[in-house]
């Protein structure tokens, strides 16, 4: 996917990303694939078929990702966000995981379900999707008139000096092997990783015989496998080279740009990546402020309209689009403080369960482990006391 001129790349770029979005925003209607439920299944019910359709989708990602990189077919190292980075933000991963699964329970859903729930009619999570989108947007951006983010005011002074700088990138490859042989070290973790998911994922019977889990867990992996290598792989050609397109903004644009291209605001969501929720929220709403510029434009914001679009158009196909509101002020309350959370804590813990959780674990970071691990426990605990609350009233 090599092209002459820097437009005809981005444009693939940008549209294939909304492409594979749009089915997996159908598919994870269809088989209702949700986080937060899958959770709830578990410590509510004892019921595990969506938590295993979620480590299924997980395996596939990771299985996906260490084959494919060691074929030189994906480009995780220059990750945007940078999964594995050297700086193991653990502090952030671990604090922003429990935010994120705490508000994740209070709102009904992660940042992905809010998209879903959007496209299917539910207004509730216009809300959600909007309280996110400014906090994850000033948690990075500063702001107007000042050089400050939320983050900056916040967190930075307190959390960040907690980070440890490691002398490899915090991948489990590199991290027991050390660079050299880290590819093959990934290769090796990563496969029996996958397969450990895999089998327990289909050691159950419940799980093997529901089409729906099996068919949600398979696409929401595949979808993230498929825009790495998407975005691993458009390039621009100039001067008998080859350059990412990241690299091409930030490093070649005046002397290579064709007339006609537009340059991109910020270089970095050009980078390999795949699909996150909470920051390209966040990006959605700088877009908006920019006026609609097409500088302003990213896979993350693609993302977002592709999910919005599949579920809806899967809504109107399958009848079940219902217009949903608040039940009562407490529900408001509910879903007002767990956008908050969902805001702060994503952002923190650099994702969500899709964004940490399959994307972030397909790079074999261990601050995505951190982070899956944190919101797990954050929403659980959060259940629980929801269930010990309910029956004290009673």
């Amino acid at each position: 996917m090599i092209y002459e001129s820097f437009a005809p790349a981005q444009s693939l770029f940008l549209w294939a990303t909304f492409g594979i979005a749009l089915v997996m925003g159908a598919l994870v209607n269809k088989t209702n694939f949700c986080t937060m439920g899958a959770i709830s299944d578990w410590v509510n019910m004892g019921d595990t078929g969506r938590l295993r359709a979620w480590l299924f989708a997980i395996a596939v990602a990771v299985l996906g990702v260490v084959v494919l990189e060691s074929n030189g077919l994906v480009n995780a190292d220059a990750a945007f966000p940078p999964y594995r980075a050297n700086q193991l933000v653990w502090a952030e991963n671990l604090l922003g995981g429990l935010l994120f699964g705490i508000g994740m329970t209070l709102a009904s859903g992660c940042g992905n379900k809010a998209l879903i729930r959007i496209g299917g009619g539910n207004l509730k999570s216009i809300m959600v999707f909007v309280i996110i989108a400014v906090i994850a947007y000033y948690m990075t951006n500063p702001f107007p008139d000042s050089d400050k983010t939320l983050f900056t005011v916040l967190f930075y002074d307190w959390i960040r000096p907690l980070a440890m700088t490691l002398q490899t990138k915090q991948d489990l490859g590199s991290v027991l092997s050390g660079a050299e042989k880290a590819a093959s070290t990934r290769l090796m973790i990563g496969g029996i990783l996958a397969l450990a998911l895999i089998a327990f994922a289909f050691k159950s019977k419940d799980f093997r015989t529901s089409l729906d889990n099996v068919l949600g867990g398979l696409v929401v992996g595949l979808a993230v496998l498929a825009a790495w290598y998407v975005t691993s792989n458009v390039m621009v050609s100039a001067d008998g080279q080859n350059y990412s397109l990241q690299n091409f903004v930030a490093e070649q644009w005046d002397m290579f740009a064709a007339a006609g291209d537009i340059k991109p605001a910020d270089s970095r969501p050009l980078s390999p990546q795949s699909f996150t929720f909470i920051n390209p929220m966040g990006q959605t709403f700088g877009y908006a402020l920019s006026g609609f510029k097409a500088t302003a434009m990213t896979f993350g914001l693609m993302a977002v309209a592709g999910v919005i679009l599949g579920s809806f158009l899967w809504a109107v196909v399958s009848r079940s689009f219902r217009i949903e509101w608040f039940a009562s002020f407490q529900d408001f309350v509910n879903h007002f403080i767990g956008a908050v959370l969902m805001g702060f804590g994503g952002v923190l813990a650099m994702g969500c369960t899709i964004g940490q959780a399959v994307t972030g674990i397909s790079t074999l970071a261990i601050g995505s482990f951190i982070a899956f691990i944190a919101i797990v426990i954050g929403s659980a605990g959060t259940m629980k006391y929801q269930y010990w609350k309910m029956m004290r009233e009673a």
